[in-house]
């Protein structure tokens, strides 16, 4: 799509983004918060987001991160893509904001960003987990704040330094190829973290790795030949 082709229809695209990303979001952190107060209950409740040890909620919720401002972090999603929906709805019914709101949505949305990617390297490297509904959040963190980012770009509510025009125009003409190898970038580093070394098939920390089957037999001991 054309940078002039993109002008046209990202105003049209953007609030169904925003309602649409806002309403999957506040589900995800809604169905997180239900799971963690299920939890919570009943201490032996199994939250159906535990699918293995490394597809698991309940190793995210428990850690340290998941609490970064002292309350679960779920609150501030609730919170957060409300209001993201709302703004999508009022802007389809025709709503139009001036550009100190749009400053200020930019605002959150890069926080918002910034916070998903600090958490994706907790999650990865870190914590050793990963929550479904986190990285539903994830995914559509992303082309929020990076169409937020283009809109405000093209509108003029940021301003662009002339030695940066090249690479807005080039970000506003490969938008949706951008977005994409920043999805598989880390798709891969899911990939290769987990799976390709077998990390779903590791023991806990603190366990013992069984030994190889012929490594079993080697070290049985040697049975001594029975005489008479």
């Amino acid at each position: 799509m054309s940078a002039a082709d993109n002008q046209l229809t990202l105003p049209r695209r953007l609030p169904w983004l925003l309602l649409i990303g806002g309403l999957i979001g506040l589900v995800a952190s809604l169905l997180l918060s239900i799971e963690v107060f299920s939890r919570l209950k009943n201490p032996a409740y199994v939250p159906v987001c535990n699918l293995n040890p490394v597809l698991s909620c309940t190793n995210v919720a428990d850690s340290a991160q998941s609490h970064l401002f002292g309350f679960p972090n779920y609150f501030l999603g609730i919170a957060g893509y409300a209001a993201t929906a709302t703004i999508g709805a009022v802007m389809i019914a025709g709503a139009r904001f001036q550009r100190w709101f749009w400053r200020a949505t930019q605002i959150g949305v890069t926080f918002a960003m910034a916070f998903v990617s600090w958490l994706q390297f907790e999650s990865i490297y870190r914590i050793g987990a990963l929550c479904i509904f986190c990285m539903i959040v994830w995914v559509v963190t992303g082309p929020l704040f990076w169409y937020v980012t283009l809109y405000n770009l093209r509108a003029g509510h940021l301003p662009t330094p002339r030695r940066l025009a090249g690479a807005v125009g080039f970000a506003q003409r490969f938008d949706a190829e951008i977005l994409t190898a920043w999805s598989v970038v880390i798709i891969l580093l899911i990939w290769k973290h987990f799976w390709s070394s077998g990390s779903t098939l590791r023991p806990p920390q603190g366990g013992a790795e069984p030994p190889p089957a012929g490594r079993q037999l080697l070290d049985q001991p040697r049975r001594q030949p029975v005489t008479n």
